[in-house]
């Protein structure tokens, strides 16, 4: 499976537009090469590099199994319009939370992680990291990643 942006090559620099220092909007993916007998997928946005350890910019699950991408600028809602259900990110917000390392912090990596599961979850949304985790574990098919790095 590939995951890729539109907005920005693998290791590449995210624009200011998907950061705290612009809009602070999610950017636009696209993935490929499918597993046979995926039935959905669940997305994570995490900076390994953030001070305080592992932060998560975003989690994103239940997406379609007929899915193939997500639009730029997706809404903060719990439930999307798509079906899919938002978590709570690093932040205590629901949906994407732009990139936003220290000023001065050295450059911080953000990677997109999207794995293909074989079944729908059974959670609610809201869920932190810890539960989506839970959640998938034994149920991925396939997972696919793109970084984009930031720096202030």
């Amino acid at each position: 499976m590939r995951l890729s942006s539109a907005a920005f090559a693998e290791g590449g620099m995210l624009p200011p537009r998907f950061t705290c220092d612009g809009d602070g909007v999610s950017p636009p993916l696209a993935w490929a090469d499918v597993p046979d007998g995926t039935q959905g997928f669940a997305l994570l946005c995490e900076d390994p590099d953030a001070p305080s350890g592992m932060f998560t910019h975003w989690l994103l699950y239940n997406l379609s199994a007929g899915s193939r991408e997500l639009a730029e600028d997706i809404p903060k809602d719990a439930v999307l319009s798509i079906g899919a259900r938002q978590g709570t990110n690093s932040f205590g917000d629901l949906g994407y939370g732009g990139a936003c390392p220290p000023r001065g912090d050295r450059e911080h990596r953000y990677i997109f992680k999207l794995y293909a599961l074989d079944t729908d979850l059974a959670l609610e949304p809201g869920v932190r990291r810890e539960q989506l985790l839970d959640a998938i574990r034994d149920r991925v098919l396939a997972e696919a990643q793109l970084m984009g790095k930031y720096k202030r």
